[in-house]
């Protein structure tokens, strides 16, 4: 069951989206910290176990029921969910934190762009391109960038996408308690494959602390505060608004890695945040029209 009532502020599901995107961010930080112990399969593996457990005892979802022609779209949105961690944890072991994030955003711009109907929704499309454009380490890094590292960032972007379109469809009558069903399909396929190519043993009483923070962090919160975000937003708002991430994940790395950003950086995280704030303005007319078609 939702934990929003179905008729909520307009401004209300963007802050939800917010909190979400602060929290994946955080536990980013933590993820990456345990890579040297057991590797990016092995800390996926740990954070898909400890999540899925977090949110089935939360949300007990052995009470939902689904109609059949939800259950397609629940499987591939648990299937994309673990898909989107799997990929993206490898991809950031060669590829550097701020070009796997610009390009696994890929994902959520394509949606957004595919789904724009007027000639203001590409206005904001635009300006997040840009800004992703600027943000990215144009030069040297760039051209060291591992090619299989990028295709993997890629495919994680291709899973984020599915992920929004079929999230959508599958919660849209249970809410957040949705994510515990995807979160279990997606921990039976790529919980056994984390572990069995981890560099080291996973499941010891050392890691699982850190392991429990990582799971909460980037998948019990996080997950359960964007299905209410999904149910609540048009598609194209909620792809452009993720284009926020690339620029959280900027900030974090100033604040917890004393990262600094050039000014042609700067100026993309302000086309970024335009872009957001751009569509948060125009989000009650297109919330309007977008309820007729999803319902």
């Amino acid at each position: 069951m939702s934990t929003l009532p179905r008729k909520t502020p307009a401004w209300l599901p963007i802050v939800v989206l917010l909190i979400a995107m602060a929290s994946i961010q955080g536990g980013a930080s933590l993820a990456k910290s345990l890579f040297p112990l057991i590797g990016a399969p092995g800390v996926t593996a740990l954070r898909l176990a400890l999540g899925t457990l977090i949110l089935v005892l939360f949300f007990k979802p052995w009470r939902l029921r689904f109609a059949p022609e939800q259950r397609m779209p629940l499987l591939l949105y648990g299937l994309s969910l673990g898909g989107m961690n799997y990929l993206f944890y490898l991809s950031i072991q060669t590829v550097p934190l701020g070009i796997a994030v610009a390009l696994e955003f890929t994902g959520p711009l394509a949606v957004a762009l595919f789904s724009s109907r007027r000639a203001v929704d590409f206005v904001w499309v635009i300006l997040a391109v840009l800004g992703l454009w600027l943000l990215l380490p144009i030069g040297q890094d760039v051209s060291q960038v591992d090619l299989v590292g990028a295709g993997l960032a890629l495919g994680a972007g291709a899973c984020w996408a599915l992920y929004i379109i079929t999230g959508q469809r599958a919660g849209a009558d249970h809410g957040p308690a949705t994510v515990a069903i995807g979160s279990l399909i997606a921990a039976i396929i790529f919980v056994p494959i984390g572990t069995w190519q981890a560099i080291a043993p996973v499941w010891t009483w050392s890691l699982l602390p850190l392991g429990l923070g990582v799971a909460i962090l980037s998948t019990a919160l996080p997950y359960s505060l964007e299905m209410i975000a999904l149910t609540r937003l048009p598609t194209r708002t909620f792809g452009t608004l993720m284009s926020m991430e690339p620029a959280m994940a900027a900030v974090s790395g100033m604040i917890f890695l004393s990262e600094r950003l050039s000014l042609v950086q700067c100026a993309g995280l302000l086309a970024i945040i335009a872009a957001s704030m751009g569509s948060t303005l125009t989000l009650k007319r297109e919330t309007k029209i977008e309820r007729v078609d999803i319902n």
